[in-house]
């Protein structure tokens, strides 16, 4: 079966790179540290630094696959190159929320990198899927758990 393609802006490239490096040059590091002086305290079987350094370096090493896993499937969207004429991926857009009258920025990811946080929502989200193809001007409805909104598209820029 073919892995799915994490669709990432530059952006998030860029992140998860610097994430990776980090992970590999320097916590990896400082864990091997963490349980070098927890080994030297002596009995292990009681030894809850050494327990604690061990998870830690479960987690970094669990992160470090699942970012690999990611960057080795990417497809990076050249934002440069996004048509500002519809809405895509690599795009931010600006909705009026018809419902409550409230205006709305978003910038449209992959799955991978959304934050909901940031405003950055998923091309797969209910949201954004509705949105993608619009275009300046359009109406466009989300149905959602929560029941249906519409979102009148209000502007189209690269991010």
């Amino acid at each position: 079966m073919e892995e799915k393609k994490n669709i990432l802006t530059y952006e998030g490239l860029r992140q998860y790179e610097e994430e990776l490096e980090e992970l590999k040059v320097v916590r990896r590091q400082e864990v091997a540290q963490k349980i070098k002086e927890a080994r030297a305290q002596g009995d292990l079987s009681e030894n809850a630094e050494y327990d604690a350094a061990k998870d830690e370096q479960r987690d970094i090493e669990a992160r470090i696959e699942e970012l690999e896993k990611i960057l080795k499937n990417a497809e990076v969207v050249v934002e440069d190159e996004v048509d500002l004429g519809r809405i895509n991926i690599g795009c931010r857009v600006k909705v009026k929320d018809l419902t409550d009258n409230e205006t709305l920025e978003y910038k449209i990811v992959g799955s991978s990198e959304a934050n909901s946080l940031q405003g950055k929502i998923s091309n797969e989200s209910p949201v954004g899927k509705a949105l993608i193809g619009a275009k300046k001007g359009d109406t466009v409805t989300v149905e959602t758990q929560a029941g249906a909104f519409k979102y009148k598209v209000m502007g189209i820029e690269r991010s």
